[in-house]
């Protein structure tokens, strides 16, 4: 089974009607998972036959709101979903702060391939230390996450803005790479960052996931958790459960 990710920020409108066209799309394909939209932007998780996947991508993409998706790949011997769900939320990903408007502009990111660089050498190209801040739940990143990173036990992202204005004062003069699964919670926590003030902070392009596929991994310690059957990936990408 092919397994996929991504997400967009982008604004969406006549959600009830685009969310019947991706559900009849996924359901001939016969694909499962889970699509949110918003009018924030699109949110999936979807596993099937490579070849339907595949064909569901092609014609999601041909929506120009959608042309540039990148989504993360990894592979299960089974499906990793129960049932297809598409749903219409308030939010893609949930923070509780009105003023976040993603496709409004993005926060920077960095790449898998600089990240990487930059823990090598101990600092950004700018020689500003580099800090690590964990953006997903408690449980999440008990998995498994990068070595000497920032975690505030959050149990919902809901309380991320709060966590980070307690301390923002320890970033200051530092270079923040926020990071998630597979990039969405990251890079809405990079564009609150910025807003209040911590301007050199940026998201991990493809969070987690498109690390491990495309650096060694060598800065990062145990799995990723992930909301499926598989429940987390090592850096091969490959299903480790702890049963």
């Amino acid at each position: 089974m092919l397994n996929i990710s991504t997400y967009k920020f982008v604004a969406l409108d006549c959600l009830a009607q685009l969310r019947e066209q991706l559900l009849s799309q996924c359901q001939t394909l016969q694909l499962k998972g889970t699509i949110l939209i918003a009018e924030e932007g699109i949110n999936l998780f979807l596993a099937g036959d490579e070849e339907p996947v595949r064909r569901f991508l092609a014609w999601l993409k041909a929506d120009p709101r959608f042309s540039d998706l990148d989504p993360k790949e990894s592979w299960s011997d089974h499906q990793p979903f129960q049932k297809m769900l598409v749903k219409v939320k308030r939010e893609i990903i949930r923070m509780n702060h009105p003023t976040i408007a993603p496709h409004n502009g993005r926060a920077p990111s960095v790449t898998p391939e600089t990240l990487n660089r930059w823990l090598d050498q101990g600092h950004d190209d700018h020689g500003r230390p580099v800090v690590m801040l964990d953006t997903r739940n408690a449980f999440e990143i008990d998995y498994g996450t990068f070595r000497n990173t920032v975690d505030y036990r959050i149990g919902k992202f809901t309380e991320f803005p709060k966590a980070i204005q307690d301390h923002k004062s320890e970033f200051e003069g530092k270079t923040v790479v926020s990071f998630c699964t597979g990039g969405i919670r990251c890079e809405k926590a990079a564009i609150y960052m910025r807003e209040i003030g911590l301007e050199h902070t940026y998201h991990l392009e493809g969070g987690i996931l498109r690390y491990f596929e495309r650096t060694d991994a060598h800065h990062f310690d145990g799995t990723c958790f992930v909301f499926d059957e598989r429940e987390a990936l090592d850096p091969s990408l490959a299903p480790q459960t702890s049963t």
